[in-house]
């Protein structure tokens, strides 16, 4: 995939969401729109001439505690819709995400279903899974202060 077609797609698609002025990806490769009450980004990487595509989960205020990061990586291996991505925890801004990669350009509506996919997992994941990891990994009086 060339930065070119990466850039076209993520501004197409930004459009068909309302992002009507979207520039797809910025000079540095990042773009991002936000999806049905989901925020999804995308980055190009000009190493493997990919595009990465995240829906955040959950952004740390700090880093997160032992246990925590393997507990979303359980709920993935257990099964739980990660809508077509895998768990990703970006340590520079803290962000716990649903990735998927892509290596070569979509056909436009497959793209547009996938991301749905992804953004509508991610908002369970930050939901359901979040309380469920947190139970598993911290004793009840940490419950107060979840991950």
């Amino acid at each position: 995939m060339t930065r070119e077609s990466a850039q076209e797609l993520v501004r197409w698609y930004s459009r068909s969401q309302g992002a009507v002025l979207s520039p797809g990806l910025n000079p540095q490769g990042f773009g991002g729109v936000a999806v049905g009450g989901a925020q999804v980004y995308f980055e190009y990487h000009e190493d493997t001439k990919s595009l990465e595509c995240s829906a955040l989960v959950y952004r740390f205020h700090e880093p997160p505690k032992p246990g925590v990061l393997a507990g979303f990586e359980a709920e993935a291996r257990e099964g739980t819709d990660t809508g077509g991505g895998t768990v990703d925890y970006e340590r520079e801004n803290r962000g716990l995400f649903l990735s998927r990669t892509y290596s070569q350009v979509p056909e436009g509506s497959a793209f547009a279903k996938d991301m749905t996919r992804l953004a509508k997992a991610s908002v369970v994941w930050g939901d359901e899974v979040l309380d469920r990891v947190a139970s598993r990994v911290f004793h009840p009086e940490e419950l107060e202060q979840k991950p």
